[in-house]
């Protein structure tokens, strides 16, 4: 019985860090909307969360049958007798309440060990309902009688289509024990909590004005930023509007910026903004920033295109695309100088005096 555990079990774990990589971005940028920086320690709850939940479902669903074409049970789809699982438990364990010597022989029965298993399931869901999410027991009641209710579902519907019929049942047996599982965990983390630091007072000594701003963070804000300019462009390409790169850049990484002192969708997405030397950011030190970042090393890059397609002498095209690779080789290269090395300042940013802070 063991071994039908560990299986999926195993799968969980194994796809772990597919499950990690999806979930890093919206973490991230919850993390940064909510509390301004990542905390390392609510980032190992949260990504253990992630995992216990994996190893629940997949325990729930694996092993899965030979084919989707599979066959109707023999008996009903639902178990609807409360407590029935007592009677299972006096039907095929050798256990006698009046007999304490078989008492022991529950704990290598199958009827009692799946009851223990589910009660088992639920556990570190109540935990992390009270430990992390500061949940009422009403709440952790509601969400674990839920949590139960989508298992159940999911099963006795065979994936919602998946499977042509359902391969495990509905058991109401179950609906409780999962219950029961969530709120002996909710008693639990009361426990658990007197020895772990409080979530509610993890940002109480920390200073964002000191906490620097991390290339990833920054990395997020660009990504949101060209996802929104991207589109546009297109539409303007598509409109024969060719040239429409550079009022683009200057409407959005200066203009806007300017206006919001520093904000652009991405960087208020992330709670960042550009700082010059004064309390405001003034237009020359955004024109500097982005004139050199997006106008120079972007604009030669956005030009190779339509420069290639358009000339034909390669008197033009060999020494642009050389240069062009230089120039973006040189970049990469700095890039990576200043990711590994804290002290060195982008070039832009060091021709603008600007840089980011959080907001």
């Amino acid at each position: 019985m063991f071994h039908s555990y560990l299986f999926p079990i195993s799968y969980a774990f194994y796809t772990f860090p597919i499950a990690a990589a999806v979930f890093t971005l919206p973490f991230l940028i919850v993390q940064y909307r909510r509390h301004g920086y990542i905390h390392k320690y609510r980032a190992i709850l949260l990504y253990l969360l992630l995992l216990y939940l994996l190893n629940a479902v997949y325990l729930i669903v694996l092993p899965f049958p030979s084919t989707v074409h599979n066959q109707p049970p023999e008996h009903s789809y639902f178990q609807l007798i409360p407590f029935h699982f007592l009677a299972d438990i006096g039907k095929e364990t050798e256990f006698r309440i009046d007999q304490p010597s078989t008492y022991l022989h529950l704990l290598k029965e199958r009827a009692f060990l799946q009851v223990a298993f589910n009660v088992a399931l639920t556990i570190p869901f109540g935990l992390f309902l009270r430990y992390y999410f500061r949940a009422k027991w009403t709440l952790c009641l509601f969400f674990s009688l839920g949590l139960s209710l989508f298992f159940e579902v999911t099963q006795v519907t065979g994936i919602y289509g998946i499977f042509d019929y359902p391969y495990r049942l509905f058991d109401v047996d179950d609906l409780m024990t999962n219950t029961l599982g969530g709120m002996i965990g909710y008693v639990a983390a009361d426990w658990l909590a007197s020895l772990l630091p409080r979530i509610d007072r993890l940002d109480e000594t920390v200073d964002l004005s000191t906490k620097r701003v991390t290339y990833t963070r920054r990395g997020i804000a660009f990504l949101i930023d060209w996802a929104i300019l991207l589109p546009v462009g297109a539409v303007l390409a598509v409109l024969h509007l060719r040239f429409a790169y550079l009022p683009l850049v200057i409407v959005y990484f200066i203009a806007i910026p300017y206006a919001t002192n520093g904000l652009t969708a991405g960087k208020w997405v992330v709670r960042i903004r550009v700082k010059g030397l004064g309390e405001r950011i003034r237009l020359r030190e955004l024109a500097v920033r982005y004139g050199l970042l997006y106008v120079i090393v972007g604009g030669v890059n956005m030009a190779y295109p339509i420069i290639a397609v358009r000339s034909t002498s390669p008197w033009v095209n060999v020494p642009y695309a050389v240069g062009l690779f230089a120039m973006d080789l040189w970049f990469a290269v700095h890039l990576i100088r200043c990711f590994f090395n804290r002290k060195r300042k982008l070039f832009y940013e060091k021709r603008s005096n600007t840089g980011h802070v959080i907001t």
